[in-house]
Order: structure tokens, then sequence, then C-alpha cells
């Protein structure tokens, strides 16, 4: 089994012991996760316009909730994935009309679809039993494929290491090796937000 998929199966495990909350997806509480999704949102260099999006794990599209709630909804064509069924299949009882995946994207890069804006919430912040090098290691490769998929750009977030103390299970990316990772393979066009409050920071790369 590939290693990351013991993160999948950590969150799955989230989800069965709390349900479909926060806490089902490993996030402390609704208003920092509001901020989390608010961020997100903030890629979008044309939100006046109609723009496709992918919720990239997405979970039980707790994300689409809150577009749905607080976004000129028919302004973002969202879509769902993640690498688990479990998850998706919450999903889908929510929104059965929309359009959600359940696939190894590194497994399977050719069926991912082309989105205007790929955002990726809680997918890089936990590394659970990973050593660092292992979740650095997946998270090359995932950006790689992903970045390729976006027609626009793609939005994540990381735990910082400007903090008072680092968790093990966390992962802390330093700002300087992102930045060369991204200008060396994939761009320079890139912002970090580091501005909403928490304890992390979230990316913008665009094509």
């Amino acid at each position: 089994m590939e290693h990351y998929k013991s993160i999948v199966s950590f969150y799955e495990g989230c989800f069965d012991q709390h349900g479909d909350s926060p806490e089902g997806h490993h996030w402390p509480n609704m208003e920092d996760l509001k901020k989390r999704y608010n961020t997100m949102l903030g890629v979008i260099k044309t939100p006046n316009q109609k723009n496709t999006l992918l919720d990239f794990g997405c979970g039980s599209a707790m994300f689409y909730s809150y577009i749905r709630e607080n976004i000129t909804n028919e302004k973002i064509e969202y879509s769902g994935l993640d690498l688990s069924s479990k998850f998706i299949k919450a999903a889908k009882v929510k929104f059965p009309e929309t359009k959600f995946f359940c696939f190894d994207v590194l497994q399977t890069p050719e069926e991912l679809e082309n989105f205007d804006y790929i955002v990726m919430n809680g997918v890089f912040t936990e590394r659970i039993n990973l050593t660092f090098d292992e979740m650095w290691d997946y998270f090359k490769k995932m950006i790689r494929t992903v970045f390729i998929k976006a027609n626009k750009g793609i939005a994540f977030n990381v735990m910082s290491k400007q903090v008072d103390w680092e968790k093990d299970f966390l992962f802390h990316l330093p700002l300087d090796t992102l930045a060369f990772f991204l200008t060396k393979e994939l761009t320079r066009d890139f912002v970090i937000r580091n501005d909403y409050g928490l304890y992390e920071y979230t990316a913008y790369v665009y094509k």
C-alpha cells in the first residue's frame, strides 16, 4: 500500500468517530474552517465570471456547503474528488446532482479532468505517520500532477514553521523550501497567504 494512504485511513477513522462535522475531518472547529474556505476561494482571480473548481480531497463536501451558503453559486461550477470511497459516498448523499470522483490521481492521472482552479484544503497539513521526507516527496509528486490539470491555478495549505512549537504529525513546510520548488519546477507566479490568523499558510500557484 502506498504510504500516503495511511493519511486517508486516519481521516476515515475521524469520520467514523465524529461524523459529518469539522471534527470528522480532523479540524478543530467551524470558525477556523470557514477562514480556510474563504482563503481558498481567494485563488480565483475572476470571481464575477464562471469558473470550474475542483475540491481536491473534498471529504464529505463541506466546502461545497460553504460555497452554496456564502457565494453566488452559479459563478462556481463545483466538483469534488477524494481517494476515500467512504467520504465520496457521504458527499453524494448530500449533493446527488454534483459531480464527484473517487480515484488515486498519482496512479491514474489520465482520469483527472482539467478545471480552471483546483483547491487542496487540508490535503498537506497533516503527515500522520509519514516522515517529513516521505511527505515532502508525496507533496511534490501531487503538486506536479495536479498543476498540469489546472487551467488557471491551484491553492493549497500547509503548516507554518513560524509557530511556538511544532507537532510531529503535522507537515510544517519552510517557506523558502516551497518557493525554491515552485520556482524551479512550476512557475514564478505564486502568492503566499499568511494573513488569516492560523498557524498555517496558503499558496496560490498560477499558470
